[in-house]
């Protein structure tokens, strides 16, 4: 009899509600560290939020194409989120891009960090470190740490190029192996393939990492690893003074773009589905079960859902300003090779 009443109501076109798939836009392909973390979301929200989330993987260039694609096609779609990660904030900042996150609301965001391991003993006076677009912080904090305060950008780029080896046309394979045979001196990784690569390596240790930034723009240690390892800290005790100036303001800038959206939900703004979502997520956030499995892949690190996640994109937009970006740009070209672009567009707002 159930069956036969459900049977007229949809003939006379009375249907019960259905329910509407979801899908995470994700800028990589199948492996890769934010796909993996997508998948995982994806699989411990879909119970709070009582639907389907499919992964649909846009990989490309730098994972530009995939994001471009979602803001220029896609993010009118009501159940179409993007998933996008720390990369896509550099890019933001120095490549021509589409994407803009100034136009978006935030579901949430994991507030994390980049960690760099070294080879025990090596003092890193001479460091042979993986080249790449995504290391940009790294060169920076390497060369405030080896060369020290009241220095020009022009004086830590000559200061940069005699002592770092900078390494590129690696893969990530290859880097990762080339560390372990001691061919590379260091290496970066987040905190899941920090955990996976470098943590078990008998000849590796913690050489440093960049702290987690607060919602009022500071950074703070990150209890996941032992204390001291901060490059403010590193600094500090080398150098006897906290870092400063314009060269250590366009770092700020980069690692905070680069470790304060490294995995990130997006939806249009006036998303009619935000709402539900952000609850679904803070549902999620408060779940045993689901921590833990979070935190076993990727450490302790805290969320900022919704509207907090709006703020810190916001706080991070504060650190634009145009000498910071001018600088940016210049070390990334001369000491780096980068094909970085001058947006000032950015620090204008």
């Amino acid at each position: 009899m159930k069956r036969l009443f459900t049977s007229l109501l949809l003939a006379i076109g009375i249907a019960t509600p259905a329910l509407a798939d979801y899908t995470f836009v994700v800028p990589q392909k199948a492996g890769q560290g934010t796909t993996v973390w997508a998948e995982i979301i994806a699989k411990e929200l879909e119970p709070f939020l009582g639907e389907k989330i499919n992964i649909k993987m846009l990989p490309g260039a730098r994972d530009i194409p995939g994001f471009n694609k979602w803001h220029n096609e896609m993010r009118d779609e009501d159940t179409y989120i993007m998933v996008s990660h720390g990369g896509n904030g550099v890019s933001f900042l120095q490549e021509e891009v589409d994407y803009d996150y100034r136009e978006y609301d935030s579901i949430g965001m994991m507030n994390l960090n980049i960690i760099a391991g070294k080879r025990i003993g090596d003092d890193m006076s001479k460091p042979r470190f993986p080249a790449g677009s995504g290391m940009v912080p790294e060169a920076f904090a390497i060369a405030l740490m080896l060369c020290g305060p009241d220095k020009s950008v022009d004086e830590y780029i000559t200061c940069f190029k005699e002592n770092v080896t900078w390494v590129k046309g690696m893969k990530t394979a290859e880097r990762r192996l080339a560390f372990k045979r001691g061919e590379l001196t260091g290496t970066r990784e987040n905190p899941a393939t920090y955990k996976k690569h470098v943590e078990p390596d008998e000849n590796a240790e913690l050489w440093f990492h960049h702290g987690l930034l607060q919602p009022d723009g500071s950074h703070i240690d990150d209890t996941n690893y032992p204390a001291g390892y901060q490059v403010e800290q590193i600094f500090e005790e080398r150098w006897g003074v906290a870092p400063s100036g314009e060269f250590y303001d366009a770092y700020k800038l980069v690692k905070s773009f680069r470790d304060g959206l490294q995995k990130a939900l997006w939806v249009n703004k006036g998303n009619p589905n935000k709402d539900k979502l952000v609850a679904a997520l803070e549902a999620m956030s408060k779940d045993p079960k689901a921590i833990a499995a979070l935190i076993k892949k990727n450490g302790d690190y805290d969320w900022y859902i919704g509207d907090a996640g709006n703020a810190q994109r916001d706080k991070l937009m504060t650190f634009v300003t145009l000498d910071a970006l001018s600088d940016l740009v210049e070390f990334n070209t001369k000491a780096l090779g980068l094909k970085s672009v001058f947006k000032p567009e950015l620090g204008l707002d």
